[in-house]
């Protein structure tokens, strides 16, 4: 790559954001063209408060939930309490929340790994797995959420990219899940290909690599018994349910209630919508998505607004909340999570 190259590319990655702010403020202010702010003002006044509190209710018990599924994917390893690991997994959000770019995961295994004595690397596997199996079952959610609802898409687009993209997402992390499986086959089997692949490494960086690649290795498990690989299985399509209900809350608690489906929808909608706008760096991209796909059902601008912003600001209370004082009760603080989760996932083993 030429130097003219390089420069271009620097370039372009400093003024992306500025564009994507742009873009994203040009998406919301198409959506909200016909808002009425005096009607907005008396939604936001008509709230159902019992509504409201079930908002960050269910999106802490989703993470209770998911910390449970993580307490059976970890139980080969070492058996763990799930309280500690719904803490983990909180205040690894939050640090995303910080620090973008998938650090929310390597913070949650490095706290998990640090309290339980155990190599990050393996606890990173883990994780690994956890969101794979998400991945997994929310691709299949979507041709069942597309055969139960009806929506006006008279040039058929949104449906089909909903399905090109389900498709595409299915595909991409059942290949994550066999390339896992083979990088385990691999590594530690004697003479494994992974491990003969490096073995042209440096002297001082081979001894590292072996263990860090063995200690990952070593975390990719699946528990024997049936009853447990079968609860991972479940608790995810539950988190995926219980996502849905966060709109639920929000439009209850404003006077909007729609088919359970159409929740479902919502939920695999905007999950593509959160993926592509956070890859693409598009600030308020969810928000749009929100009020788009809510305006598909025939609730007003007003309404869809008043819920959206209510998802974000209990998903942002709750996480702050409940992460922060996971970190607190271990003693951990913002800078630690920094310097432990970076440095540690390459010294692991």
């Amino acid at each position: 790559m030429t130097e003219a190259e390089v420069a271009a590319g620097s370039r372009w990655r400093r003024w992306w954001p500025w564009l994507g702010a742009l873009i994203g403020a040009a998406m919301l202010a198409w959506v909200l063209r016909r808002l009425d702010l005096d009607h907005l003002r008396a939604v936001l006044a008509g709230a159902d408060l019992r509504f409201l509190l079930l908002v960050p209710l269910f999106i802490a018990a989703e993470q209770l939930v998911r910390a449970w599924k993580w307490r059976q994917i970890l139980y080969p390893l070492r058996p763990i309490s799930t309280l500690p690991l719904f803490g983990a997994i909180m205040a690894g959000y939050l640090a995303g929340m910080l620090i973008p770019f998938g650090f929310a995961m390597l913070a949650r295994a490095w706290l998990v790994a640090r309290r339980e004595g155990l190599a990050m690397s393996a606890v990173l596997a883990t994780v690994a797995l956890d969101r794979v199996t998400d991945g997994i079952i929310f691709a299949l959610l979507v041709p069942v959420a597309l055969l139960l609802v009806v929506f006006p898409d008279p040039t058929g687009d949104i449906r089909a990219g909903l399905t090109w993209a389900a498709s595409g997402s299915f595909v991409l992390f059942a290949v994550l899940l066999l390339a896992l499986a083979l990088y385990k086959r691999g590594t530690l089997r004697p003479g494994g290909w992974f491990m003969r692949s490096i073995e042209r490494l440096p002297a001082r960086v081979l001894g590292p690599v072996r263990r860090v690649a063995a200690s990952f290795a070593s975390g990719i498990v699946w528990p024997r018994e049936f009853w447990r690989g079968f609860s991972i299985i479940a608790a995810s399509v539950i988190i995926k349910l219980f996502a849905a209900t966060h709109f639920l809350w929000a439009g209850l608690a404003f006077g909007a209630e729609l088919r359970p489906a159409e929740y479902l929808f919502l939920m695999v909608f905007l999950g593509f919508v959160a993926v592509l706008g956070r890859f693409a760096r598009i600030p308020g991209s969810f928000i749009v998505g929100a009020i788009f796909a809510l305006g598909l059902f025939g609730v007003a601008e007003e309404r869809a607004l008043a819920m959206v912003l209510v998802v974000q600001a209990a998903s942002l209370l709750t996480v702050a909340g409940i992460g922060a004082f996971a970190l607190w009760r271990q003693g951990v603080t913002l800078a630690d999570l920094r310097t432990g989760g970076g440095g540690d996932a390459a010294r692991s083993g």
